[in-house]
Parts: C-alpha cells; sequence; structure tokens
C-alpha cells in the first residue's frame, strides 16, 4: 500500500516514495486532503523484525520554505532510525530519545536557524503492541480502545527551537483492536466563521467512527472535519495518520 503523497525534493536530492510498511497484526494508514501548501511530513519505515517506526511533523512555514528542512528531516527519520533499531535489544525508549535528539539536529540545520517543527513519532512492536513515542509539540496522539479515547499530550517542546532540546519517550499498549490516531493541526484547527473543529470534535469523530481498516478511520475523520467547515481546506496541510491492531477473531463477531 502507497502513501497517498510525498514531497517532491529539488535536485540534487531525489525523491523518496514513502511506501506503508505490512504490519504483523495491524494497519498503518495515512490520508491527505487536497493540495500540499505547508510543511506537513509523515513517513513510515521498518527498522527491524518485529518493528515500525512511523512518524508525523509539521514544520512550520510554506511549501516552498519547508522543502529543503523536509527533505532533512525524512533522510535523517530513514538513517538515524534505522541505525537506532536495527539491533533487536535494543532500549526503545533511549533510542527514540535519541532519534528525536538527530531530528531536532538535523532542522536546526536545513533550516539555518530556528524553525518551530511539531512531531510525533512512534516505534511500533509488534511481537508486543506496544507503541514507544515522543509528541514534541505536536497535537495529542489519540489512542481509542474498548474503554474510550485516551489523550498522549505532548512530552516535550517543538523541534527546531533549542539545539540542546529533550523530549520523554513513553510507551502505550495497543489491545487487539485499539487504535492510535495522529491528527495534524491543520485538522485541529480547521474552522468555520466563528469555531474551530478544535480536538474534542477529533476525538468524538474517532470514537463514533465504524471504520474498519486504518485508512477508513483516517477518512472518516477528514469526512467530518469538512462536514465542519462546510468547505474544502485551504487554511494549512490537513493530514491523518493512523495504526489499527486488528481485532481477534472472538472480538470480531
Amino acid at each position: 500500500m502507497r502513501a497517498l503523497f510525498h514531497f517532491e525534493q529539488p535536485a540534487p536530492v531525489e525523491p523518496v516514495h514513502s511506501d506503508i510498511p505490512d504490519v504483523k497484526g495491524a494497519e498503518l494508514a495515512s490520508v491527505y486532503y487536497g493540495r500540499r501548501m505547508a510543511g506537513d511530513f509523515y513517513d513510515f519505515i521498518r527498522v527491524g523484525p518485529n518493528r515500525v517506526l512511523f512518524g508525523l511533523l509539521d514544520v512550520a512555514g510554506g511549501l516552498e520554505d519547508t522543502r529543503a528542512i523536509v527533505s532533512a528531516a525524512q533522510r535523517t527519520f530513514r538513517t538515524a532510525g534505522t541505525e537506532l533499531f536495527a539491533r533487536k535489544d535494543v532500549n526503545e525508549a533511549d533510542n527514540m530519545m535519541e532519534l528525536c535528539l538527530q531530528l531536532n539536529q538535523a532542522i536546526l540545520k536545513a533550516a539555518g536557524g530556528v524553525r518551530s517543527c511539531p512531531a510525533f513519532a512512534g516505534c511500533y512492536d509488534e511481537s508486543l503492541g506496544i507503541v514507544c513515542y515522543f509528541n514534541s509539540g505536536h497535537t495529542p496522539g489519540l489512542a481509542r480502545d474498548r474503554n474510550g479515547v485516551t489523550e498522549l499530550p505532548a512530552t516535550g517542546l517543538p523541534l527546531g527551537l533549542f539545539t540542546h532540546m529533550v523530549s520523554n519517550a513513553p510507551m502505550v499498549a495497543l489491545e487487539p483492536g485499539a487504535v492510535l490516531l495522529l491528527a495534524s493541526r491543520g485538522i485541529v484547527e480547521a474552522r468555520t466563521k466563528h469555531e474551530e473543529f478544535g480536538l474534542e470534535r477529533v476525538k468524538e469523530a474517532l470514537q463514533q467512527s465504524n471504520g474498519a481498516s486504518a485508512k477508513e478511520l483516517c477518512v472518516s475523520v477528514l469526512d467530518q472535519m469538512q462536514q465542519f467547515t462546510g468547505t474544502a481546506p485551504t487554511h494549512n496541510d490537513v493530514t491523518a495518520l493512523a495504526l489499527a491492531r486488528t481485532p481477534r477473531a472472538f472480538d470480531a463477531l
């Protein structure tokens, strides 16, 4: 399954296609709404026999202004992510914090100075059903299970602000049938004349969605946003990313 878009990068950097890897007992998907206008960036990469790395970043600025920064962030996400998680016996929390630091340095260097980049990245362990993640100033991740929807709030400041920024890397367990949704700022800040869509409506859309797949869950949230605004978004990039664990057979009955 192929991601719905990827950034076109200037020569001599070649574009990197974001192929969504097959995930044992789960599914990953991302949906981008409309035309690209700013610096939303998502990627997926298998980094070991039982681990898949995913992330959603939002580089501040317009599309042309952020292109080189996004390219640098993607290269670091892939090369550093693969190196850090290649071994079987890794400390996932330590390595997620190190990945966060390296992404931060890459963004600062490519930007030639300060450039805010909220980011959420996670490493999913297929054998345990656990996501180790950092949330650097991004909108909260949303984990839905049989008990409802739980927010995964920021664990640090946005990337691209300070050279020695530190972000913690907690873990969240996803039971069979559970979902982790990442919604870009463009979804939360989509608005009508007088009101934002807001995080609470994103949570409601996720809770009420009957989508059977990760892609359907993303589409359901974006559809709810468009119904609320009554028009296609023009204010910002609008991106949703979901990791959905497959229900056990008896749970699906």
